[in-house]
């Protein structure tokens, strides 16, 4: 306990400063550049898009390069993969060398990979593109972050976090819908080429508008710098990498017992072993991130360089608000995942329509991240986490109420519009609060961790949201298959799993087929059956979601406790 005290007393001093800095300020001194605000966040939203505008365009590229389902599922998993391996020594190596010179090289690289991405004929060299975009990925997100929480103290950190924030969730929102605008129009390569305007107007504008920051020195009496640490670099990476893994193909290849091979390279995992891959990477991944741990903290005992500094954990508002992002995260996933789904399979939507409701999330979040401040300022960061968290929590419950059938979509819209707006206070004020007692001189380094248990949360996310579908499919489909007169058992239980397996994407072409299926006379009533399972299996998996933001809820009460706990001691200390 009183090693935390004093933790979070060095918090206080450190946030102290930045209090100091807005008198400052006040009295003459330049204000936060703005400017650079805007560049920082176009760039990441260029990575947040990449990370959901692709999964719409997935049959396209399956048709136009000739891949399998396997290959096509790495198209959108090695991305994640490679991006959360890399953020932690991305991070601290902004922190060295310089978040700028970080975020302008990653962009390039960034930029690089979307091109070959665009130009591949083939799966391979699609896969590598992916590898590279994700090494992109991970140099420029820790720095926009971290340079965001350098650059804005004070009175300004609400604004600019809100901003940050609204951006992040917008893209992630608009990706369905270019990503569907593109592949319906001028092709699913635009996917990748958007990236290049963006990418060049993030490096030009950078030059001129953002300032360079740089943290602790460079290696800390070793020419090696961060490469000295390089079992650091590994164990974080290959552990992250084995985790992410693990969380997003555990549908695909079996949670305990293999539910197919896997074959990387000249390696085959046989369906037939007595024991899934997956448990075996999370077991491994989570062993691997514990000794990172130990590695760490052994060096910095030692007086060496480190790649993580694990005691900041030691600060109240970043240990509870990590746990917070990584569990809220999960549900979000869990709602983004469900819902699309839903209006393809249940509603007969195309995937530009379903992108273009999905994206009413951004109204929400767009307009929340501009009332940030003044919000912030009226309840404190924790409180505008606490409101934004509730609204998430109304509109995925109105979204529950109002997934039926026939039910106007406009009513769903509401919901979320309802859900975008706490979308947009929560996360961007949670951001704010986890760097907060963040030294600034290690914002990279804590950028970087906070990005990573975000992307672990997301993961987390698209192993429970792919899982929790399937049992509540499972759940609610037989019995309305039950009631069919004359359909037999073994066609019920054939039926069940290839919902589940499809993901509902096979009811869509039972309904095209009407009654000149397999099925015959039968096929409407069935196809009716099925639509009204899934609906109900969806409206379940959105209850799960709604418990997980319960969840980061009651987390959210220690990060504020927290937070008070800093702001009394920075009081004290004036």
């Amino acid at each position: 306990m009183h090693k935390m005290e004093q933790a979070q007393m060095q918090a206080a001093a450190e946030v102290s400063k930045p209090a100091q800095a807005s008198q400052s300020v006040r009295q003459g001194e330049p204000k936060p550049p703005w400017k650079a605000l805007w560049v920082l966040a176009l760039g990441l939203a260029m990575i947040v898009l990449d990370s959901s505008i692709v999964n719409v365009s997935i049959p396209a590229i399956i048709s136009a390069i000739h891949i399998d389902l396997t290959d096509a599922q790495w198209i959108t998993a090695l991305y994640s993969i490679v991006l959360a391996a890399l953020l932690l020594p991305s991070g601290r190596l902004g922190d060295m060398y310089g978040r700028k010179r970080l975020l302008q090289v990653g962009t390039v690289v960034f930029v690089g990979g979307s091109l070959l991405a665009a130009s591949s004929q083939t799966g391979t060299v699609l896969l590598l593109a992916r590898v590279v975009q994700g090494i992109g990925g991970a140099l420029v997100m820790p720095s926009t972050l971290s340079s965001v929480s350098a650059n804005f103290r004070g009175k300004y950190r609400a604004t600019a976090f809100g901003v940050w924030g609204a951006v992040m969730s917008s893209a992630a929102a608009i990706g369905p819908l270019m990503g569907g605008l593109f592949t319906q129009t001028i092709g699913w390569r635009w996917i990748f080429l958007v990236n290049l305007p963006l990418g060049a107007i993030v490096f030009v504008f950078s030059i001129p508008f953002v300032p360079e920051s740089k943290g602790q020195g460079r290696g800390e009496g070793s020419s090696l710098g961060l490469l000295s640490d390089v079992g650091g670099i590994l164990l974080s990476a290959f552990g992250s990498a084995f985790v992410i893994f693990g969380l997003i193909e555990g549908e695909t290849y079996g949670w305990l017992r293999p539910a197919k091979s896997l074959s990387v390279g000249p390696i085959t995992w046989s369906q037939s072993a007595p024991i899934s891959i997956i448990p075996v990477c999370l077991v491994l991944g989570l062993a691997l991130l514990a000794w990172f741990a130990v590695h760490e903290l052994r060096r910095k005992s030692g007086g060496r360089l480190v790649m993580l500094d694990v005691t900041l954990f030691k600060i109240a508002t970043f240990g509870w608000g990590n746990f917070t992002a990584a569990i809220i995260n999960a549900g979000e996933f869990v709602v983004i995942f469900t819902l699309p789904l839903y209006l393809i399979n249940a509603r007969s939507l195309n995937t530009l329509q379903t992108g273009g409701i999905i994206a009413v999330l951004a109204l929400g979040s767009i307009v929340s991240g501009g009332m940030a401040r003044f919000v912030s300022a009226k309840l404190g960061a924790g409180g505008t986490v606490q409101l934004g968290l509730v609204l998430e929590m109304v509109g995925v419950i109105a979204a529950i109420a109002t997934m039926g059938g026939s039910t106007p979509i406009w009513l769903l819209m509401v919901g979320l519009v309802i859900y975008g707006l706490g979308l947009g206070f929560a996360s961007a004020q949670l951001t704010s609060l986890v760097l907060s007692g963040v030294p600034i001189a290690q914002s990279g380094e804590g950028s970087a961790t906070q990005s990573t248990i975000r992307q672990l949360g997301t993961a987390l996310g698209a192993a429970v949201s792919g899982t929790a579908l399937s049992v509540a499919v499972g759940f609610t489909t037989p019995g309305k298959l039950a009631s069919i007169p004359g359909l037999p058992s073994s066609a019920r239980d054939g039926l069940v799993a290839a919902v589940k397996s499809s993901a509902g994407n096979m009811i869509s072409g039972m309904r095209a087929q009407g009654t000149h299926g397999e099925l015959g006379s039968l096929g409407p009533q069935v196809t009716s059956a099925l639509t009204s399972g899934f609906i109900e299996g969806g409206q379940l998996a959105m209850t799960f979601a709604c418990i997980l933001l319960l969840v980061g809820l009651l987390a959210s009460i220690k990060v504020r406790r927290a937070a008070e706990a800093v702001d009394s001691a920075k009081a004290a200390s004036k």
